[in-house]
């Protein structure tokens, strides 16, 4: 089994969902986390819920809005002060935006989705990257979507901003092999994180479950994901075990997105 002991992970938008979960897949492994999100207090009941389940675990925590260039500057250098080192990074922070058609889209709410799901995650990479080169040695996931593998009806610049990563991830992957770093990217299709449950509540605010379940009928496996099975993959992807995967964006979704049509 892999194993993340003593390696230092920075995790973006950790504050709760796939975020979190991943947070204590690492914990569990006995990874040094900095945590990163812009909610402050969510950031701060993540860290006590991580503290009760992994007492040992060392923990830095960092409010910061990843779409600033300065933020991202500032949680990888005061990993580094904390830790010494950034063995690997979860470049997950990301917003879905509002649903509209591509011609009435809200352009302020466009660009902010591209700041975040893209600039953010650029910024991240950024930074971390020069300090993995010093090391030689470094390990990166993107989160892109099966939205940044497929098309997903009036959501033009999520799928814009996810597909992008899908296409960094690689370059990513050409230009830093040589330093020991590799670099991939998640596509999760639907998971059961918060927001997704909140999302059926309010299709179905009288019975949730049965929007759900619903939902799950075009799934192959007829259920939704779990975080915990998406932080599984995460792990292994940050881990010294994989050291000859890199450049590419894998599906956590079930299969889903290998259909045409109900199966």
């Amino acid at each position: 089994m892999s194993t993340l002991q003593g390696k230092t992970i920075i995790i973006t938008g950790a504050a709760m969902g796939l975020g979190l979960a991943t947070a204590q897949e690492c914990a569990a492994q006995g990874a040094n986390l900095t945590l990163v999100d812009f909610n402050e207090k969510a950031l701060a009941e993540a860290k006590a819920d991580l503290a009760t389940k992994f007492p040992k675990a060392n923990v830095l925590t960092i409010v910061a809005d990843v779409s600033k260039e300065e933020a991202a500057a500032n949680y990888v250098a005061e990993t580094v002060k904390v830790f010494g080192r950034i063995d690997g990074f979860y470049n997950n922070a990301g917003i879905e935006g509002r649903q509209a058609p591509l011609t009435s889209y809200d352009v302020d709410v466009f660009k902010k989705v591209i700041d975040i799901n893209l600039t953010g995650v650029y910024f991240g990479m950024r930074h971390v990257i020069p300090v993995m080169q010093k090391q030689k040695y470094g390990r990166i996931v993107n989160v892109a979507s099966v939205g940044g593998i497929r098309g997903v009806m009036n959501q033009t610049p999520y799928v814009a901003s996810k597909h992008a990563v899908s296409g960094m991830t690689k370059n990513a992957a050409l230009e830093y092999g040589r330093d020991g770093i590799t670099t991939n990217a998640i596509a999760p299709g639907a998971i059961l994180t918060p927001m997704v449950a909140e999302a059926f509540r309010q299709v179905n605010p009288a019975d949730p479950k049965a929007a759900e379940d619903g939902y799950a009928q075009a799934n192959p496996t007829k259920r939704l994901g779990q975080p915990s099975e998406v932080a599984k993959v995460v792990a292994f992807l940050l881990s010294e075990d994989c050291s000859y995967v890199s450049g590419q964006t894998i599906a956590i979704d079930g299969g889903e997105s290998n259909s045409y049509g109900i199966v």
